[in-house]
């Protein structure tokens, strides 16, 4: 998934810069590596935190990210900023059911392979009958789980089996109503050093402005909530042809009996406005508390 990634970078700044050189260093993640809980490890923090060590010692020059994977409740790491945010594939949820059935047809007892807690509520307020069962791992990972039978379908990103090549085994997308996305669903931002203003000229032309405004929006939001790796919380922004932005918030509690919502458009608000807007509409229905009340 992350090669796959890169290749993407790889090609769009072949296209805009022809005769560009680039070089793939590969960096294994904690998070990669352990296989159980996140929050024992720190939470997200977990898939970038080598990156970020390798960018700063100027082992490598540009960090691809996916931003669902990046910390919002604290600063990127001193001397880093984001250059681009390359424009966002789709934000929807995949199920993958083998027999290629919907969640509607899937008979009770079904195991469901997520470890998200975001799914994991939102799949449980609405099929109660069906079964989460933990799954960690990349999303190639996680179809061959479920081929030796680790569980009997999976809930995965549709952009992420889109960049690996296997939509065609997605048997259902699910719409933002039906399953919310994560904040940064979809996106993948280019981080480089703060001071290296070569770098950061070259790839910032890959950026997509509706992008960037729906992430700065999406991570004040989430930044304001100050959630945790086990808190489940959605939303996103939706930047509009004529320039009006809107922000979805919810945030539910890991057994999906509690749901708050929010919904805000811009207007003359800035997109971090809107974001911290949204996130104090939700702190006012009792977010810090159904949040707090989650052990992490």
């Amino acid at each position: 998934m992350a090669l796959a990634q890169v290749e993407r970078v790889r090609a769009e700044l072949a296209a805009r810069h022809p005769g560009i050189r680039t070089e793939v260093v590969p960096v294994t993640t904690s998070g990669d590596r352990w296989q159980g809980d996140l929050a024992k490890l720190g939470g997200k923090g977990a898939f970038t935190k080598e990156v970020d060590a390798a960018l700063l010692a100027g082992e490598a020059d540009l960090a691809v990210h996916c931003v669902k994977d990046v910390p919002a409740d604290r600063p990127l790491p001193a001397g880093t900023v984001f250059a681009a945010y390359l424009t966002r594939d789709d934000i929807r949820d995949a199920l993958i059911d083998p027999a290629g059935r919907t969640l509607d047809q899937l008979p009770p007892g079904t195991r469901i392979g997520t470890s998200s807690v975001r799914r994991v509520a939102q799949l449980t307020a609405a099929y109660p009958e069906l079964v989460p069962v933990p799954m960690r791992g990349n999303a190639n990972r996680r179809l061959e789980k479920l081929e030796a039978g680790e569980a009997d379908a999976l809930l995965l990103a549709v952009s992420g089996l889109e960049r690996i090549g296997m939509a065609h085994r997605i048997s259902q997308v699910l719409g933002v109503d039906e399953m919310c996305p994560p904040i940064g669903a979809g996106v993948l931002a280019l981080q480089c050093r703060e001071g290296d203003a070569e770098v950061i000229d070259v790839v910032s032309g890959l950026g997509d402005p509706a992008t960037w405004r729906e992430m700065t929006a999406e991570r004040m939001f989430l930044h304001v909530l100050q959630g945790h790796c086990n808190s489940p919380i959605a939303g996103y922004a939706k930047a509009e042809r004529d320039g009006r932005l809107s922000l979805w918030g919810r945030v539910f509690s890991p057994d999906g009996k509690t749901v708050l919502d929010a919904h805000e458009w811009a207007g003359p608000l800035d997109p971090a406005t809107l974001g911290t807007s949204v996130a104090v509409a939700l702190l006012r229905q009792g977010a810090r508390e159904v949040i707090d009340a989650i052990p992490h």
